[in-house]
């Protein structure tokens, strides 16, 4: 698809605003980005320019393919006339790439995620009108300066913070610690409200790289180490410990982290616990005092999702464990509105 002049690129990478009911049973991703663009049957606010990355469901994502879509997001972003990017994505795991897309992002043009609960060919399907709304906050100048977004049924976040929230209810994200970023109306009226400073984009990747084991561990009532040491086994140079509470553990669980750190593995507790910080506090064998003393880096304000994620560019960037620390400590913590 050709356009000339100011425009809003979207690129799509499959998820259900994508996907139609399969002979084998089960809905599959298979329009295209433009078949997509095409279903929204009206006139947008800005010129679209589409372009297909791949057409998958989220759930079947590697982190190459997520740093594939952020490859191509600075690719488009070269060309002037860009007004913002909008990606459609599956919801499965869109709080991870979007949040990977926000860490390396050094634009000031928007870049707004989007997609659909319902399936394309749904009686009523909601996919039209959530491009619609996305593709006037990645054209408008409301959206400068905000970074990486996720719009969903009217509502706009920022990436960092986002998760899921709601299996099948159309308003499908929330985002408890960082906020809210604004309001587009079903007419295309974009309300930003301040997004605050926004920390220094990480560098991505190069492409073709191999990307390093970074595992996520749950923490549970009975839970030991065999999970722990498997991934070890396996290779992870990084685990995500999802914690109970404000982030903590068990005995079992305490020590095998402390001989993970000693051995050169990156460990990061989080938590299951819908929002508040991971605090180190509880001590007795297992508590997040006794992890921290174990080694182990506090993710802040992210969850094991978005842990996992951050941790997994900065291994692969070559990061250091203190320089991690540093990272998690700053990217952990919501925003302080600018001045």
């Amino acid at each position: 698809m050709t356009v000339t002049g100011a425009h809003v690129v979207l690129l799509a990478t499959g998820g259900t605003i994508s996907s139609r009911s399969s002979h084998k049973g089960g809905a599959v991703a298979s329009d295209t980005g433009a078949e997509v663009f095409k279903a929204m049957g009206s006139p947008t606010p800005h010129p679209v320019r589409v372009l297909d990355v791949f057409q998958k469901g989220s759930y079947l994502l590697t982190f190459e393919d997520m740093l594939r879509i952020c490859a191509t997001i600075k690719d488009v972003l070269k060309d002037p006339d860009v007004l913002g990017v909008v990606v459609t994505h599956g919801t499965d795991t869109m709080e991870e790439t979007a949040f990977l897309a926000d860490l390396t992002h050094d634009d000031m043009r928007p870049v707004v995620f989007t997609g659909s609960q319902r399936a394309a060919d749904s009686e009523a399907p909601d996919g039209p009108d959530n491009l619609a709304r996305a593709i006037a906050v990645a054209g408008s100048t409301e959206g400068r300066g905000k970074g990486v977004m996720v719009h969903f049924a009217g509502s706009v976040f920022p990436a960092a913070g986002i998760r899921k929230s709601q299996t099948l209810r159309l308003d499908a994200f929330a985002n408890p610690d960082f906020g809210s970023l604004g309001r587009v109306s079903a007419q295309g009226e974009v309300a930003m409200l301040d997004g605050g400073s926004r920390p220094e984009p990480l560098p991505l990747p190069e492409p073709g790289g191999t990307c390093p084991r970074v595992d996520l561990v749950a923490a549970y009532p009975g839970a030991d180490a065999t999970l722990m040491r498997a991934a070890l086994r396996a290779g992870a140079t990084g685990i995500v410990l999802q914690g109970t509470g404000s982030g903590n553990a068990n005995p079992s669980l305490c020590s095998e982290v402390a001989a993970a750190v000693a051995s050169g593995v990156v460990v990061i507790t989080s938590t299951r616990v819908d929002a508040g910080p991971v605090v180190p506090i509880y001590g007795a064998g297992g508590g997040g005092e006794d992890l921290r003393a174990a080694g182990a880096i506090g993710s802040g304000h992210l969850r094991p999702s978005q842990a996992l994620i951050l941790l997994n560019l900065l291994l692969s960037i070559n990061t250091g464990p203190e320089r991690i620390g540093e990272i998690f400590t700053h990217r952990g913590r919501p925003p302080k509105p600018s001045a």
